[in-house]
């Protein structure tokens, strides 16, 4: 039996796929403490996990981004941005949140969410016995590599030698110049903390842990012959089953003869549902289509379209139960939610321009399973004609299918859990070996 610790952000895509690691680790007989927002105290209990409240200072910035900043903000500059607001500024809080539990209690391992950057001072700054830590990942892969453009462009790998030539000058461009001020701001909290500096760019932080868990499979990710050898790719990470979901009087509807799109703009980036929703809403109005819509927790009045009989609206939808009954998935690009689909076998139109969204649009369209809009703001007419293509275009759908046989081959939650394993066991062996040598 292990003790571990699980730190994570209180937004969905961040905390839910760790919750069912956590519920899966204690019912293997293990000793679990989960470290996030408040509002999740009573989900962390009902699974047998001991809660760590994060205070608000330590957890994600829910405030909606400047609506001006926002519209001009874009690739590079749109993420340097978020990274500094919602991932830097609670670093310091965080921190002392983990010495705080592990000072009370003594952790086989931790697992941390990627954007849980509270983790760095303790691992840059000599944390006596520190024990082993995973990082997961609820973004695309991050890791710079010499056969991919930086992250934050949405661009694909460069198939020429040219191309791979000007894609390591925009690597470097990006770390020296563009993320420039994001590494300097790292650097002075680090500093400030009494750690060292970060000896790899920013986003590269992955390949300080003993393990960077990748929720994906390897045919949704670019392939890198420079992967560090820590990076693991376990599968979908399934939230936990939605058990208590009372489905709406409208639900008979999805079995019917006409295919089922489903518009999503995730539970962060849904302040302004101009930007992906009432477009789709007014692209599919006429459309031979039934159209199901999920705010991501808003209150549907924010809708300021007019609702077709077509179209079905509510605050929350769980993917678990609604997946399987969609024919394509409209969304902003959140990683997860384009993972579960394409588990699902299904296809995927992305309209993301935001933090790490071109990421997983660029990846959609490089494996085929979807389309990228390649805009946060698309139009009805793009949104229509995007449909329509997935829908009578056989290959996005058999390129999908492709992607649901790999992701049927792993369970996500199980290879977690082997990892924790694995890593506890090499610490152990270790320490074994270092105390017989010095007998």
């Amino acid at each position: 039996m292990a003790a571990v610790l699980i730190a994570s952000l209180s937004p969905t895509g961040h905390i839910a796929p760790l919750l069912a690691v956590a519920e899966d680790l204690v019912s293997r007989g293990n000793r679990v403490t989960v470290m996030t927002g408040q509002a999740h105290t009573e989900a962390i209990r009902a699974i047998g996990a001991h809660p760590h409240p994060l205070p608000q200072a330590a957890d994600f910035d829910e405030g909606p981004f400047d609506a001006t900043q926002r519209a001009a903000s874009s690739g590079m500059d749109a993420l340097s941005r978020a990274i500094i607001r919602l991932f830097l500024r609670p670093m310091p809080y965080q921190s002392a949140e983990l010495r705080r539990a592990l000072t009370e209690q003594r952790f086989d391992a931790i697992i941390v969410d990627y954007g849980f950057f509270g983790i760095l001072p303790l691992l840059l700054g000599g944390h006596a016995d520190l024990p082993p830590v995973l990082y997961y990942t609820p973004t695309p892969l991050m890791l710079s590599s010499r056969d991919t453009a930086p992250t934050g462009l949405g661009r694909p790998p460069a198939t020429t030698a040219t191309g791979r030539m000007a894609q390591r000058g925009l690597t470097m461009l990006s770390q020296k110049v563009l993320l420039r001020t994001a590494q300097r701001a790292a650097n002075r909290m680090l500093t400030g903390l009494g750690a060292q500096r970060l000896p790899v760019p920013l986003l590269d932080v992955g390949a300080l842990a003993d393990r960077l868990i990748v929720p994906t499979v390897p045919s949704f990710e670019y392939p890198r012959s420079d992967l560090p050898a820590g990076v693991r790719f376990v599968g979908v990470v399934r939230p936990r089953p939605s058990d208590d979901f009372v489905t709406p009087p409208w639900w008979a509807e999805l079995d019917g003869d006409r295919p089922v799109v489903h518009v999503t703009q995730g539970t962060v980036d849904n302040h302004d549902l101009s930007r992906l929703i009432e477009p789709t809403i007014t692209a599919l109005a006429d459309s031979d289509v039934t159209l199901v819509v999920s705010t991501g927790g808003r209150d549907v009045s924010a809708i300021r379209v007019p609702i077709p009989a077509n179209t079905y609206v509510a605050e929350y939808l769980p993917h678990d139960v609604l997946l399987p009954k969609v024919d394509v998935l409209v969304t902003n690009g959140g990683y997860g939610a384009v993972q579960r689909a394409l588990a699902a076998g299904v296809p995927v139109v992305v309209a993301g321009s935001t933090e790490d969204k071109p990421e997983v649009a660029a990846r959609v369209a490089w494996s085929g399973a979807g389309i990228n809009l390649k805009t946060g703001t698309p139009s009805p007419a793009a949104v229509r004609a995007s449909v329509h293509r997935i829908r009578n275009d056989g290959r996005y759908l058999r390129n999908a299918r492709r992607l649901e046989a790999a992701f049927a081959r792993t369970d996500g939650v199980a290879e977690i859990a082997a990892l924790v394993n694995e890593v506890v066991n090499e610490r152990f062996t270790s320490s074994l070996t270092t105390s017989r040598s010095h007998r």
